[in-house]
């Protein structure tokens, strides 16, 4: 587990038209084993914060630093989770999830261990042989996180990753997900336009104003012991007391008050 820090970054986007700022004066810690979620208007800058994050896209000024190592360009210290799942549907579920692997030719008898390990685990091994279009949505989304996992990065970033998926699967989606990752002890960062989502699976909510974005509000989301999954999240009386504060943040951005 690792710790984040965003550090007074600033984005602009430049043009013939002139300067656009997307992003100021972000600030933000995200301890070791958090899960934090972003969210804001549409076209806000939240996926821009993320890629940011991930080393894909430089801030025009700013630093994101991990457990104190600057960020400046793609590392493996972080894992990549999109809104699709991107798999490969000419390979297998274990070609796909090796793929990484393959890439770096860092594939030998620990690592084939530890991703028959990893697709135990998480009810996947009988499916090994499978290709994708042989999946369920769910499993697809469970696959593209375990490759993502076979890197062993130490920070997960989602960017949307339940957005192609049909209402019921990304509510058990989400509890398997949120389960790997804790399992698995990473901390996670996600942007996601999903309230619902946000407050069921986060220890905070960070909540962006409309363009130029900053941030308006760092919600701790505290439930109960008993309220251990996402779906059970949703059924705790302060869910709703969560979700309508942050809706209505969310209103007043977007009636520009």
């Amino acid at each position: 587990m690792s710790k984040v820090e965003i550090i007074d970054v600033n984005m602009n986007y430049h043009s013939l038209k002139g300067e656009t700022t997307a992003l100021r004066n972000i600030n933000i810690n995200i301890e070791k084993g958090e899960f934090v979620s972003i969210v804001g208007p549409s076209g806000c800058g939240k996926s821009t914060l993320l890629n940011i994050i991930a080393g894909l896209i430089k801030p025009s000024s700013g630093t994101v630093t991990v457990d104190g190592e600057e960020i400046h360009s793609y590392s493996e210290r972080l894992g990549y989770m999109f809104q699709r799942d991107h798999l490969f549907e000419w390979l297998s579920v274990f070609n796909n999830v090796s793929l990484g692997l393959n890439i770096k030719h860092e594939i030998n008898s620990k690592s084939k261990k530890k991703l028959e390990s990893l697709l135990k685990k998480y009810n996947l091994w009988e499916f090994k042989d499978h290709h994708p279009k042989e999946l369920s949505g769910g499993m697809r989304q469970r696959v593209a996180l375990i490759r993502t996992l076979a890197m062993d990065p130490e920070v997960l970033l989602l960017d949307e990753p339940f957005s192609a998926l049909d209402y019921q699967t990304r509510l058990n989606v989400s509890d398997e997900v949120y389960e790997i990752i804790k399992k698995e002890g990473k901390t996670a960062i996600m942007v996601t336009h999903d309230i619902s989502e946000a407050v069921s699976m986060s220890s905070r909510v960070i909540i962006l104003s409309k363009r130029p974005a900053r941030i308006k509000n760092d919600v701790p989301i505290i439930f109960e012991e008993k309220y251990k999954t996402p779906f059970s999240r949703r059924e705790a009386p302060i869910f709703r007391e969560y979700f309508n504060g942050i809706w209505r943040e969310l209103e007043v951005n977007s009636i520009g008050k």
